[in-house]
Parts: C-alpha cells; sequence; structure tokens
C-alpha cells in the first residue's frame, strides 16, 4: 500500500458567516498519534515527521495541515494523507488534490457546509428526520429575545464540537447570561443556537460510508450508509454529557445492550440517521447524538462531521476508546480493524 501521512489540526478554522469553530488543544494531535501508532504497530507503511517517534509525544506521529506540513509529508513519499483534522472549504489540503493523493475523511466542502447546525437541522427537517424545536440568537436580538420554545432549553455553539460549550438553561436569566458570557467571549462568533430540552435517554450512532468492509473475516459490500451499533450516554453533568476532554467516554458510555438494540425506536433512529448521511453524501465515518422525548422516540440533535477516533494503542493511553470504538467493539471489531476498514474507505482526490 501507498505511504500515509496524518495530519492535525495546526489552526483555527477561518470566521465562517459572523461563526467560529472552537479549536481542540493539540488539534487532535493525541488521537493522529493514536492512530499512527495503530496502525504502524500493523505493518501498515505509515510516515512520521521523525525517524524514531516517541510514543509519549503526539506531534512526532503526525504532520501539521499547514503547507510545510503537507509538503514535508509529500516529500516524505505520502500518497494517502488522513485528514484527522476539522476540515473547511479552501482547507490547504485542497491545494494538492492534483497530485493524485488518496484521503481518508470527508470532503473539506462537504464539512464547511454540513458543520453549520442551523443548515444541516433545517435540511433534515425538510426530509422529515426528527430533530428538537430550535431557533436562531444573534448578538444584535439576544437582549430583546422573543422565544417561541419553552424552557427548558439547550444552548449551542452553531459551529461546536462535541459537548464543549452546549449547556442547560433552565430560564430568562440563564439564557441572557449565558449568552452575554459567550458573545463577549467571541469563542464561537456573533450567533448561538438553542433547542427544547429532551429529558430521554441520550445515544451517539457512528455512521460508516457505503462501501467493502470486514467483518468478522468475512467481506460485506453495503450499498449505502450503514450504522454501528447505538451507544447510550450517562452521568450527564446537569443534563449535558460532558465533554471528552475531561471525562473519558469509556467512563460514562456504554453500548446498548441486545434487547436495547433490536427495539423499534433504535431502527427506526438508525434508518433516520442512515438517511441523513445518505443527503450529506458522507465518505467517512460521521457521529449522530440522538436524545429521545417522554414517549422514548428519538431524535437527531448533533451531526458531527469528524467523529474522535482516539484509542488505546500507547502505553498511556488504554482507556481511550472512543464512542466510534465502543460501538465497533460489539461487532468484533478492535482499534486496528476500525482503523483499518476505515483506510479501505479512501478515495482519489482530484481538482
Amino acid at each position: 500500500m501507498n505511504k500515509i501521512a496524518i495530519l492535525y489540526q495546526a489552526q483555527l478554522p477561518p470566521v465562517k458567516n459572523g461563526i467560529q469553530k472552537p479549536m481542540k488543544s493539540g488539534g487532535y494531535s493525541d488521537s493522529g498519534a493514536d492512530i499512527a501508532f495503530e496502525l504502524l504497530k500493523n505493518n501498515v507503511d505509515v510516515i512520521t515527521p521523525i525517524e524514531n517517534p516517541n510514543q509519549n509525544n503526539d506531534k512526532d506521529w503526525v504532520f501539521p495541515d499547514t503547507k510545510k506540513g503537507i509538503e514535508t509529508a509529500l516529500q516524505k513519499g505520502a500518497k494517502i494523507f488522513w485528514l484527522n483534522t476539522v476540515l473547511y472549504q479552501y482547507h490547504t489540503i485542497e491545494s494538492y488534490f492534483d497530485k493524485e493523493l488518496e484521503i481518508v475523511g470527508q470532503t473539506p466542502e462537504l464539512v464547511d457546509i454540513y458543520d453549520d447546525k442551523t443548515l444541516t437541522n433545517s435540511l433534515l427537517k425538510s426530509n422529515n428526520i426528527p430533530i428538537p424545536k430550535n431557533e436562531l440568537i444573534t448578538i444584535e436580538n439576544y437582549n430583546d429575545l422573543l422565544l417561541e420554545l419553552e424552557f427548558p432549553l439547550v444552548l449551542k455553539p452553531i459551529r461546536g464540537r462535541g459537548s464543549q460549550g452546549v449547556t442547560k438553561i433552565n430560564n430568562r436569566n440563564e439564557l441572557i447570561e449565558n449568552l452575554t458570557k459567550m458573545f463577549s467571549e467571541s469563542s464561537y462568533g456573533n450567533a448561538a443556537y438553542v433547542e427544547q430540552y429532551l429529558n430521554g435517554q441520550e445515544i451517539t450512532i457512528t455512521v460508516m460510508p457505503q462501501g467493502n468492509y470486514t467483518i468478522n473475516n468475512n467481506e460485506k459490500y453495503f450499498n449505502r450508509p450503514w450504522c454501528l451499533p447505538a451507544v447510550k450516554r450517562f452521568n450527564h453533568n446537569n443534563g449535558i454529557a460532558p465533554y471528552n476532554g475531561i471525562v473519558a467516554v469509556m467512563e460514562n458510555s456504554e453500548v446498548l445492550s441486545d434487547n436495547e438494540l433490536h427495539t423499534t425506536e433504535i431502527q427506526e433512529v438508525y434508518e433516520h440517521c442512515v438517511k441523513s448521511a445518505e443527503l450529506i453524501g458522507i465518505k467517512a465515518p460521521i457521529r449522530i447524538d440522538c436524545r429521545a422525548n417522554e414517549q422514548g422516540k428519538y431524535f437527531l440533535f448533533d451531526l458531527n462531521m469528524k467523529p474522535n477516533m482516539t484509542g488505546p494503542s500507547r502505553t498511556h493511553r488504554v482507556n481511550q476508546d472512543s464512542l466510534t470504538l465502543l460501538s465497533a467493539r460489539k461487532i468484533g471489531w478492535d482499534y486496528f480493524d476500525l482503523l483499518n476498514n476505515m483506510l479501505n474507505q479512501k478515495w482519489k482526490a482530484s481538482k
């Protein structure tokens, strides 16, 4: 196989229509290093920035997603780029799409569009996919707000990252207070998003793109996107699943039981997730967070174009299963199986 370089996020994405997507400390170099280490351990031809990388140093294993980082990887013979980074239209990698590269990850343009919660949820709603009732709030109108939604609500960034910046809001005073803080800090730009709070069970579903996969040593072709088993979240902090940079997902998440996985409600939400992935045209896994109402009906509330891909490849990272890996284990995949199946979905870049 051609040589693989794994990219991490080296800088903030540009502001888009006044909205800023926040950056994770380290820019996903931790999961990038997990991926590189696991692939190398299994004799996959991964290149690294330095000759003898230290397993404790994340950035020994991954290249920054800058012109310099990409060109360094190309000089070292990289033909496959694993985009373990936040993408957006005109991302630097697009400048190299004429080099006959192969890509693991989404197209930058796709992520640029669907990272916007308002746009994505509008698309889902227009296709009869259940989402919570929601409203857009801007820096210009938030003090004179006439909300149609009832409290409690969930306040979240429009271009968010996991549960970072997501807050359960119980009354109008709390809402104004949190909006004032959010807008004054400018971490997420000049608009925000509120949606009805659903008090049922929360699950997260990884949707894989269509393609050929190996499951239990058997080749299987999926002619449309498909779902890994749903994972339930628990031990919420004030109604919100804690950010996984603070609490490891293994401490507050587990795959649903066999009985739960076969319920009508879960099968229905799987179909909604598959339909969402088809509408968007995914080329790599996405993760969709869903929550039930009091009647047990699930609503899709967050579509994550870049699921975290941490894993227990290095000795100091044994508790770093991602939500996607927890789910993958249920169908018999270990970390390498998951990564190898993702690698098999690589696509040829072209201008």
